[in-house]
């Protein structure tokens, strides 16, 4: 059990750090060109693990458009938000919105996927958007400010999780999950690379800059790639129930991160909604009394 706990602090350590990468490179790339270098470091790293460990990949059986479908849902688009997110708000305050993902998770699962609601589900969701507003600190005078923006933003990237999340349960079961990772990261590096040269184009030889490679190591090749396998290990050798815990310690760890590296302040706003919305998570995942369900991460 103890080297569960450990891989369990490793992995939100891992992640906590993927938004102050995002917020340092943001310095010298646009969202577009960042969310293009992370998946393929993801995917690179991946390929390279398949390829050590002589993975036999069944490509005829794989289900490809859902695999580009997976991938466009739950790395490429929600890690563009993300991105554009901190142009205006802090890596402290993107990780604490991600902490809403397993609340988008239950609300999308009863509006799209046939997913019933339980009176624990339906208060932690309210709980959790109360938790959102207090965070954005939102005032009458400033709607449409850049805090407000970048909210939305970070909103919509929990939100295309969530859809991920039920799309993969519901299209990818007969899947590995190295298989799924692989697949979806090299969708994604695909579709990134094409949005860069719309949005942001930049050459490729800039990524090998020190200041733009290392950064994007720990964000892809780390937070992308290896992330991915230190997750599927919490589920297999301990629980998904056990693994959606990194969920509550991420922000925490970008916090801190963010503090001691960037300098960025921790509002009493800030550590009031992510109460706040640890109350909404904890409650959704509390079971009723005939039937439970668990808050994914």
């Amino acid at each position: 059990m103890g080297r569960l706990y450990g891989a369990l602090m490793v992995l939100s350590l891992i992640w906590g750090t993927s938004f102050l990468f995002i917020k340092i490179l943001l310095e010298d790339v646009g969202p577009a060109a960042i969310v293009f270098g992370r998946c393929l470091f993801g995917f690179v790293t991946l390929a390279f693990i398949v390829l050590l460990k002589r993975e036999n990949i069944a490509f005829k059986r794989l289900p490809m458009k859902k695999l580009i479908l997976v991938g466009f849902l739950n790395n490429a688009l929600p890690w563009l938000l993300i991105s554009a997110s901190e142009t205006m708000i802090s890596s402290s305050m993107a990780s604490v919105m991600n902490a809403t993902t397993p609340i988008w998770t239950l609300l999308i699962g009863s509006l799209f996927f046939a997913a019933s609601l339980g009176k624990n589900q339906r208060l932690g969701i309210g709980i959790g958007f109360i938790g959102i507003l207090i965070l954005s600190d939102i005032h009458t005078a400033d709607l449409l400010s850049g805090n407000t923006y970048g909210v939305l933003l970070m909103s919509g990237a929990a939100f295309c999780y969530g859809a991920g999340t039920h799309l993969t349960k519901k299209h990818l079961s007969g899947v590995s999950t190295l298989e799924i990772s692989l697949f979806t990261l090299f969708a994604a590096t695909i579709i990134s690379f094409f949005s860069m040269q719309v949005l942001s184009p930049t050459p490729i030889n800039k990524f090998m800059e020190a200041d733009i490679f290392l950064p994007l190591v720990g964000l892809g090749t780390f937070g992308s790639g290896l992330a991915y396998l230190l997750y599927y290990y919490l589920v297999k050798e301990g629980s998904p129930e056990f693994a959606s815990l990194v969920t509550y310690i991420v922000p925490a760890s970008a916090i801190i991160w963010g503090a001691i590296l960037l300098k960025e302040q921790i509002h009493l706003s800030m550590l009031f909604g992510l109460l706040i919305i640890f109350a909404g998570v904890y409650i959704t995942s509390k079971k009723e009394n005939s039937a439970g369900r668990n808050a994914a991460a």
